[in-house]
């Protein structure tokens, strides 16, 4: 049994290994300029300096590559929001501030790969809808949240949770994806705080009572 479990755990670690080589390999050719519906499976086998075979022994396509990144990005993303609790140690709208700068400047980091995410989600329905599902998991954290703040009273009741929450992630979303791709960085703070004053003020602490026409 010992035998059989470090086999397995060679396996999964050679795995790993040659994961990071293809998707390190992958985000260098788009950083020269490359798009992702551009790239072929020989020119990203190559450029992680294995075969073809090789590559198909561990991804189906290039798309399978990219769900594998888009996963990866994703599970970092929602560890960052899932630290901010709205009533937490490190709440508030200040607090909230500093997480979407930890995420803007995640994405950043592998801006190249977010872009090919978007690239092709716009025509592979299965990237689309891996994307969509990575959106409802934040919703539905959000929603919860929402829900737990207004039972404490902190939220007023008349907010539609799953609305608000909605619009929060989408709205948020492409302010973060612009932000991360097509900034230098040097007005992350700034972006990061006018959103989460916005969702704050606007949502989170909103004052009770609907406006009047």
């Amino acid at each position: 049994m010992a035998s059989t479990t470090r086999r397995r755990s060679t396996a999964a670690d050679r795995r790993a290994v040659l994961e990071e080589r293809i998707v390190s390999a992958l985000e260098e050719l788009l950083r020269v300029g490359l798009t992702y519906t551009e790239l072929s499976v020989e020119q990203i086998a190559n450029a992680a300096g294995i075969s073809r075979s090789t590559f198909y022994l561990y991804f189906r396509d290039k798309v399978d590559v990219l769900l594998r990144v888009s996963g990866s990005l994703r599970a970092r993303s929602y560890e960052i929001t899932r630290a901010w609790q709205p009533s937490g140690p490190d709440g508030g709208a200040e607090g909230l501030a500093r997480t979407y700068e930890r995420i803007i400047r995640h994405y950043r980091q592998h801006a190249a790969l977010l872009s090919a995410i978007h690239e092709v989600a716009a025509y592979d329905p299965v990237v689309r809808d891996s994307w969509a599902d990575h959106q409802n998991r934040f919703i539905d954290h959000l929603v919860t949240s929402l829900e737990a703040e207004q039972r404490a009273g902190r939220t007023p009741a008349d907010i539609d949770p799953r609305l608000a929450a909605t619009l929060i992630v989408q709205g948020g979303g492409a302010v973060i994806t612009r932000q991360a791709v097509g900034s230098d960085g040097g007005d992350d703070a700034l972006v990061a705080r006018e959103l989460a004053y916005g969702y704050w003020y606007g949502v989170y602490r909103r004052p009770a009572g609907r406006p009047t026409a």
